[in-house]
């Protein structure tokens, strides 16, 4: 960084969930396994829906590119910070720091895009049954996900843009494992008034409005199922969307948790909590699709007998 009036900061301190010395072994074995787990999980349902022919539908579409978005989310974060602990370093560069934000928020807000996404899939499917292959047509479904991309983009090139105006204090200790937009924000010496004013803001619209439409989409969802005759019409129906009903809780939850008040009130226990959305929540999601879905676990135990040609 330059000027004058600007503190030059040429790396940070990822202190992690704990400095004790003792405790890191620990956290190496067991960050890795949920690493692991997540991205294998992830890929596997990535897989079992591409090279299933009856999978092929915009639900799917859909999940496989969360699964997607599940294993770069992770992966911007986990292998960095194993790579500390083994090297007994907790340093990583300005630039470097700025870039893992970068994504972090863009990964983050394509979870949050997506699942909106699949609530509507959901509400056409259920609400609309006789509009549904025309609605979500495979044009359609590739136009929303081109949006998204272009969209989720602008967010967390505006946040990486004003933190780069920033100065920062003597010190660089980031107590998170990863570069967190908060705990970024606590280093600062300068004004945070437009960074804040961001999250307020737009930020408030970009995640708040996607949950609300995520409400709304369900609220429609059981009107439709509680005016079904029969019990099995309305069990069948409910599972569908069961599992999007989990994977919506389990990111609000914790997301809104940590992100919907002041940056100043952030203290280094929140760190746990955005460990449960940015690694646990990816890591549990392959099990939540697949452990109730009669579909998706036939194309996992074809996919995994070894005996398909697969298509590629």
């Amino acid at each position: 960084m330059a000027g004058s009036n600007r503190t030059v900061v040429s790396e940070f301190l990822l202190l992690g969930l704990s400095d004790v010395p003792e405790n890191q072994p620990l956290l190496f074995s067991l960050f890795l396994s949920m690493y692991l787990v997540a991205v294998v999980g992830n890929l596997l349902i990535i897989l079992a829906i591409g090279s299933t022919s009856h999978l092929h539908t915009p639900m799917y579409f859909f999940i496989a590119n969360l699964s997607w978005v599940d294993i770069c989310f992770t992966s911007v974060t986990i292998p960095k910070m194993l790579l500390n602990i083994q090297t007994l370093s907790q340093s990583i560069s300005y630039t470097g720091c700025l870039t893992q934000m970068y994504f972090l928020i863009l990964f983050l807000e394509l979870d949050n895009v997506l699942l909106a996404v699949m609530a509507y899939d959901r509400f056409v499917a259920i609400c609309h049954p006789l509009h549904y292959t025309i609605t979500m047509s495979p044009k359609f479904c590739i136009t929303l996900l081109s949006l998204a991309l272009i969209i989720t983009n602008i967010y967390p090139l505006i946040h990486t843009l004003l933190m780069d105006t920033l100065s920062f204090c003597a010190s660089v200790r980031i107590h998170h494992i990863f570069c967190e937009l908060y705990a970024l924000l606590k280093l600062s010496c300068s004004s945070i008034h437009d960074n804040e004013l961001v999250v307020y803001i737009l930020g408030s619209f970009i995640f708040v409005a996607p949950f609300l439409f995520i409400s709304i989409s369900y609220m429609h969802i059981f009107s439709a199922i509680l005016r079904l005759r029969s019990s099995q019409s309305k069990l069948k129906a409910f599972s569908t969307c069961s599992s999007h009903l989990v994977v919506v809780s389990l990111f609000y939850g914790t997301l809104f948790g940590v992100y919907l008040r002041p940056s100043s009130s952030y203290t280094s226990e929140d760190s746990v909590a955005t460990v449960l959305y940015a690694v646990v929540a990816p890591m549990l999601n392959p099990f939540i699709y697949s452990l109730r879905n009669k579909d998706m676990k036939g194309a996992l135990k074809s996919l995994l007998s070894w005996r398909k040609i697969w298509p590629w």
